[in-house]
């Protein structure tokens, strides 16, 4: 018996050091940015950035927040009303094709699975069309709208499926009561769904904070851009000053990173409803 232990121990400790060297790999190119980022710009042209930056300057950040800073306000605001907007849209759509049992909501699944398989090329082009007409080129609007079409169609799948794990004699129970379905809705079901709430604001604000394609087609002109188009054109216009471009990536991540660690559990807890039943 002591021997089973024993293999099993060191298959154990065999896992974890090859779980911590692959996570060391994944995450070293993290680390060399940071690195890069605190190096020094003459340090750079000399020689190669040493593996810990000992003479390390912070040079690159004051260039971040003087240069970059209204393309960061921009991109928080574009990101903030992406969420608004998806959940406004997603959580009650959720709830209608999980509870109310409309007719044709399968078919409905099946075309929000379609909308996320259609390449975002194909929708920023007709987005520029639309936008054209109506004037909402080169406007945060425009990108806040763009950006829900990503989103939105994740969402109402995610809150369709933790939705339809809500008992239904809680609802009746609520009707019972004299609760009408709006009003079930915002007192009962959305406070139940705060794993499902947490998990689409999460990956609304990162599709958003992180877009690219929506924002160079959409917003290629306009006064207020979003990181991702200030980063592009810092390194077009600074090819030399490695310092301050990875200074930037790293300001630029940091939310995103953020977000993730505070909100990992509910995310797990989110993504995976309706895979289980009871």
């Amino acid at each position: 018996m002591s021997a089973v232990r024993r293999r099993r121990a060191t298959r154990s400790r065999v896992k974890t050091a090859v779980g911590v060297v692959i996570t060391a790999i994944m995450l070293f190119p993290l680390y060399w940015m940071v690195n890069v980022s605190l190096t020094p710009n003459d340090k750079l042209r000399e020689t190669s950035p040493q593996l810990f930056p000992f003479d390390f300057t912070g040079h690159g950040y004051d260039q971040v927040f003087h240069q970059q800073g209204a393309y960061l306000l921009t991109s928080v605001y574009i990101a903030i009303g992406t969420v608004v907007l998806t959940l406004l849209v997603s959580a009650p759509a959720g709830y209608a094709v999980s509870k109310l049992r409309l007719p044709g909501r399968r078919t409905l699944t099946f075309l929000l699975l379609i909308a996320q398989m259609i390449p975002s090329v194909i929708i920023a082009f007709g987005f520029y069309a639309i936008f054209l007409k109506i004037d909402l080129l080169n406007t945060t609007w425009g990108l806040i709208i763009a950006d829900s079409t990503t989103s939105v169609p994740f969402g109402v799948l995610v809150f369709a499926a933790f939705m339809g794990g809500i008992s239904d004699e809680l609802l009746h129970a609520a009707a019972i009561d004299g609760a009408g379905r709006v009003r079930a809705f915002l007192s009962i079901v959305l406070p139940v769904s705060r794993n499902a709430i947490v998990s689409v604001s999460l990956f609304a604000f990162l599709w958003s904070w992180s877009d690219f394609l929506f924002a160079t087609t959409l917003d290629s002109g306009g006064d207020h851009q979003p990181i991702t188009l200030g980063i592009y054109r810092y390194i077009g216009n600074n090819t030399q000053d490695w310092n301050a471009i990875l200074a930037t990536s790293v300001v630029a991540s940091l939310p995103a990173a953020v977000l993730l660690l505070v909100a990992q559990r509910y995310v797990a807890a989110g993504v995976t409803a309706g895979a289980v039943k009871d």
